[in-house]
């Protein structure tokens, strides 16, 4: 574990879809929780590959130390949120759910709008389902968060891609129950 290398270089570099040294990453914040800011600014990194890898690491962090997280959401609820990739909007909509009933009701207000957004606007099929998950758990206790959902739900019902289809459907079945 090489400390004089950042996060970024760490992130750099092998196959797009391997998590890399996000492992490593990972456990060199939850040694050191004065890390956590060196992993959030290397959301800014103009490597999409490393941004996938902070995303994991944050959830990995998440996981292991909500508290943490929970101090840095406003800032992940509008810089990161603003980042246009699938990754980061997915990661967000988990880390969203994980912090649910920690979240003031101002953050979990703008939780919500990020994730109607992205259901509403993105393509992505891991976005979309994680989004329908979420907001469908949200939903069982928010009647206008159903009716919200319920166009949105019955549109992805017919889409293209069996995943994003089968968890709308099961999603409007929900609404409607």
């Amino acid at each position: 574990m090489s400390s004089s290398m950042s996060f970024e270089e760490m992130l750099t570099g092998g196959h797009p879809n391997s998590l890399g040294r996000t492992e490593e990453v990972t456990e060199m914040v939850l040694a050191d929780k004065a890390r956590l800011a060196d992993l959030y600014q290397t959301y800014f990194s103009s490597d999409e590959v490393v941004r996938l890898r902070v995303s994991s690491a944050m959830k990995r962090v998440t996981i292991a130390q909500p508290d943490w997280t929970l101090e840095i959401l406003d800032d992940l609820q509008s810089e990161i949120a603003a980042i246009d990739q699938a990754s980061t909007q997915w990661t967000l909509t988990l880390i969203f759910d994980m912090l649910d009933g920690q979240m003031s009701p101002a953050q979990r207000n703008r939780a919500e709008e990020i994730m109607k957004n992205n259901l509403a606007n993105h393509d992505d099929w891991i976005v979309l389902n994680n989004s329908m998950k979420v907001l469908g758990r949200w939903a069982k206790s928010d009647a206008s968060l159903a009716t919200w959902l319920l166009p949105h739900a019955q549109r992805l019902a017919g889409d293209d891609r069996k995943s994003v289809a089968s968890n709308g459907r099961k999603l409007v079945a929900q609404l409607t129950s």
